[in-house]
């Protein structure tokens, strides 16, 4: 098996094998850019080191001897010897791009006798920068020591010299150097002075890189597979840290922020690339290389236009120019702002470059979400007090209060606070506290540093390079001018202006988005399946409706029962002692119900509503504590001991599975033909006023065909009732049953006989058939999850492999018995597009979510079928 590639063995295609980075630098080389030499260890190698550490002993260190041998003959630079030297950095590079979540070794092949060697060729500070920068990427990728204690040392000598490290004489940086040093020693770890030795420990290092803690959480994140492992590039060193006619920087094909077709990017001189990206030091914009370097500049953007012509979408491109000389080091798929990346996708399909079907592939349901996140009310701002003005590094609104630490994050976190983390610059230790924090700010760096390209990845809102603020994060406070913040202290952070204001703000989400409505038209034309929505407050029915719902997938009567007067009437209903007490309940309870229904069904007009009948246990609707108890027994003129005693004979050991849903509905009949009486009338009254309203009812929790067959004739007993005494005309109007116990789907041809719709009910579904609760899994989902148990919550992703394969078999037999039988879903899974994809080749026909993800879910629809179609092709 062949482990190593030189970059001209490789091309774009082999992204599994190469990794992103490498598969990228293989395709660059053949394009004939000037790219550095290197070549790529396979993410296979990584797997298989990772599974077994003495793989690389028996299978890797030959290939990789010979492959440095190449190295050395196709550069004319010897890795061993002093003259002239090779050096190389080593980065890692796994399929999916994860910016500062894995680990890159620079300057690798100095130690302490070639760095005299390489002073006498070059410049003594520059070659002491390089060996001073490896000794700290090394201790902290290989060794653990973190990069604040190699940090405070140069601040310490820094202050001591007076001057920056760049300036040092020999002796000074030697100095640095031992002090340096001296960190391993107290490790009990020594920097190796062999070049083939430090390779070694440097490429295992970055294989292990993929297991570490911010990588995970990152995985977690965005979704990407544990098992892929990461491939390993070696690169001949090119130095942007040679003096003034050198630089390093980060450059964008287009704006990452808003989609501008304009080139945007930061470069800083006389530094290597991990210094933009760390933000240690504020960058310049890309324009002023044009006045600094023309040539270089020139040459930059004649191999930017090649690039993203080539990859046809916004290229993130590093480059390093050395001595006046351009490089290529690396071009990703750019990681951008959800508007920008809708800006981008419309503007490639305008000038021809993409198709409309490749613009939907380009943008992610989760973009989507992003975009109809909350704005500050601009009343709101109007009134505001603005503290500070940064950089707009990802947009969104959010107000939190100030931490300074990604653990300080997650405590607040966890204690339901919501935070703004404020930091000099973010390090990518600080992930699982950037990923709980609801905006992110931070006094350095610009655009392209750490903080912005991780926070748009994540679409939290970011101001970056806040220079104004001072952070002093020892002492846990801010200051700008005369004003001190300290933790604890309110801020709302807006991404989109990069303003920082004092106290909370309120948002507001906006609907209307003309770009994005543009888009999920085009995504409704290729779906298969159609979106509909939970809702049943007219709040959500007209917010679904907005969003471009296809109509109403499920309506929870159960939640029109809880306001102040309904609870009273329903609780007097359930606690009635005679047919009298009942009936009066009963009746006051059909007129709030006609009274919802009309103004749901007006809302909906001729576009489906599923309504499900009442499915919760009675006791839910019943008091628990003493003073509610009391407050109901007095208004129901009873003793609350009575009260007592009746609540605890209504009591349930295992109401999950008790007398609820459709047993309800056997049990006492009228609850069932009071809701259906009110959907009914309020149905009639409105086709007489014009409407085309068509009733969808929907029964819970069926087990058997029998109890199918009994609430189904009880309820069209009382439709046809309703028909003749208002003499109307019958209208058409259908009865489903939801799909939510294993029995179910192992019977569904049976029910398909009864039933005119089915909607699988995954929450239950789930329940049933894992055995977990969904109100405790969390008890114990983290701990599954890191021990790879479960990959993900079930109840938030559909399982495919157990409770899909019950919806396939459900839906399999439905189809036998009613070939055209609708068929959706409406549990939490329904707007997820992973569970939308599996979804899509088992034939469902909607899936139902709540109204604010529905946009994302419409993409995902259109992405699954599309993504179907290419499988589909490529299988025949």
């Amino acid at each position: 098996m062949k482990q190593i590639y030189r970059f001209n063995e490789g091309n774009a295609d082999m992204k599994d094998l190469l990794g992103g980075k490498g598969a990228n630098l293989a395709e660059m080389t053949s394009l004939g850019l000037p790219v550095p030499a290197g070549f790529t260890i396979t993410t296979t190698a990584c797997v298989q080191f990772l599974k077994q550490e003495n793989y690389f002993e028996q299978n890797l260190k030959k290939d990789i001897l010979e492959a440095i041998h190449q190295l050395e003959n196709e550069t004319g630079k010897s890795f061993l010897t002093n003259e002239p030297i090779l050096l190389v950095s080593v980065r890692s590079g796994a399929k999916f791009s994860m910016p500062g979540m894995m680990d890159t070794i620079l300057n690798l092949g100095l130690n302490d006798i070639k760095v005299k060697a390489f002073a006498k060729l070059t410049d003594s500070s520059f070659a002491y920068d390089c060996y001073r920068r490896l000794i700290q990427m090394f201790g902290d990728v290989v060794y653990g020591i973190a990069k604040e204690s190699f940090d405070k040392i140069l601040a310490k000598y820094e202050a001591s010299f007076s001057k920056n490290a760049t300036d040092f004489s020999i002796i000074e940086q030697e100095r640095v150097i031992e002090a340096y040093k001296d960190l391993y020693y107290i490790q009990q770890k020594e920097f190796p002075q062999d070049p083939i030795e430090q390779l070694f420990i440097a490429i295992k290092a970055v294989f292990h890189s993929w297991e570490n803690p911010r990588a995970k959480v990152y995985r977690q994140l965005h979704d990407i597979p544990f098992n892929l492992g990461t491939a390993v590039n070696i690169q001949t060193m090119v130095f942007g840290n040679s003096g003034e006619e050198s630089a390093t920087g980060v450059a964008f094909t287009r704006n990452p922020a808003t989609g501008e077709k304009k080139l945007f990017g930061e470069f800083l001189r006389n530094a290597q690339g991990e210094d933009v990206v760390a933000g240690i030091r504020t960058p310049q914009p890309l324009s002023e290389l044009k006045k600094l370097q023309p040539n270089a500049y020139t040459d930059f953007i004649h191999y930017a236009e090649i690039l993203e012509s080539h990859y046809r979408d916004m290229q993130d491109i590093e480059f390093t120019i050395d001595k006046g000389q351009l490089f290529i080091l690396q071009t990703r798929n750019g990681k951008r702002t959800a508007q920008a990346a809708l800006s981008i996708a419309l503007a490639l399909v305008e000038d021809k470059v993409i198709t409309k079907k490749e613009a939907l592939l380009q943008v992610t349901p989760t973009m989507v979400e992003q975009l109809i996140h909350p704005v500050f009310d601009p009343k709101a701002l109007e009134e505001a007090s603005l503290l500070a003005e940064g950089l707009p590094a990802s947009p969104g609104a959010a107000s939190g209060q100030i931490v300074f630490t990604a653990e300080k994050a997650k405590e607040f976190h966890e204690k339901g606070r919501k935070v703004v983390l404020v930091r000099q610059e973010t390090s990518p230790e600080d992930i699982e506290g950037m990923v709980v924090s609801e905006a992110i700010v931070t006094s350095r760096g610009g655009m392209t540093s750490h903080a912005a390209v991780v926070a748009r990845g994540m679409g939290t809102c970011c101001v970056a390079g806040c220079e104004a603020l001072t952070v002093n994060e020892e002492n846990l406070m801010i200051t700008c001018d005369h004003q001190v913040l300290t933790e604890g202290d309110i801020i709302s952070v807006d991404g989109s202006t990069g303003r920082i204001y004092q106290s909370k703000l309120q948002t507001v989400t906006p609907i209307s988005n003309q770009k994005l409505q543009l888009l999920l038209s085009w995504a409704d034309e290729q779906a298969d399946l159609s979106v509909r929505a939970n809702a049943e407050t007219l709040q959500d029915l007209t917010a679904a409706i907005d969003f471009g719902a296809s109509g109403i997938g499920l309506a929870r009567t159960e939640h029109m029962f809880f306001g102040e007067n309904r609870i009273l009437e329903m609780r007097r209903l359930i606690l009635a002692e005679d047919d009298q007490e009942f009936e009066v309940a009963l009746q006051r309870l059909l007129h709030f119900q006609q009274d919802d229904f009309y103004h749901m069904l007006e809302i909906t007009n001729e576009k489906p509503m599923i309504v499900r009948l009442l499915d919760p246990p009675m006791h839910e609707f019943l008091p628990k504590d003493e003073q509610t108890i009391a407050e109901l027994a007095a208004s129901l003129n009873k003793s609350p001991t009575k009260i007592n005693k009746q609540i605890n004979q209504l009591h349930e050991t295992n109401p999950m599975l008790g007398h609820r849903g459709c047993r309800l509905g056997i049990t006492e009949a009228r609850i069932y033909q009071m809701q259906v009486e009110a959907i009914f009338t309020s149905a009639i009254q409105l086709n007489q006023n014009g409407y085309n309203v068509k009733p969808e009812i929907m029964i819970p929790l069926i087990a058997e065909e029998k109890e199918l067959i009994e609430v189904k004739r009880s309820l069209l007993q009382t439709i046809e009732d309703l028909f003749k005494k208002y003499d109307v005309t019958p209208f058409p109007f259908e009865i489903g049953t939801m799909i939510e116990l294993p029995r179910a789907c192992m019977t569904a041809d049976q029910l398909a006989k009864e039933a005119d719709f089915f909607s699988f009910g995954t929450n239950d579904l789930t329940q049933m058939t894992y055995g977990f609760s969904r109100d405790d899994i969390g008890k114990f989902l983290s701990i599954y999850k890191e021990k790879g148990i479960l990959p993900e919550d079930p109840f938030q992703s559909l399982d495919q492999t157990g409770v899909g394969q019950l919806i396939q078999t459900a839906v399999t037999k439905a189809r036998q018995t009613k070939s055209d039988m609708k068929i959706g879903v409406c549990g939490e899974v329904g707007g997820d597009p992973q569970s939308i994809a599996f979804f899509q080749q088992i034939g469902i026909d909607y899936v139902s979510c709540s109204a604010y993800r529905i946009p994302a879910a419409r993409l995902a629809c259109a992405q699954a079928t599309l993504n179907d179609c290419r499988f589909a092709k490529v299988t025949l």
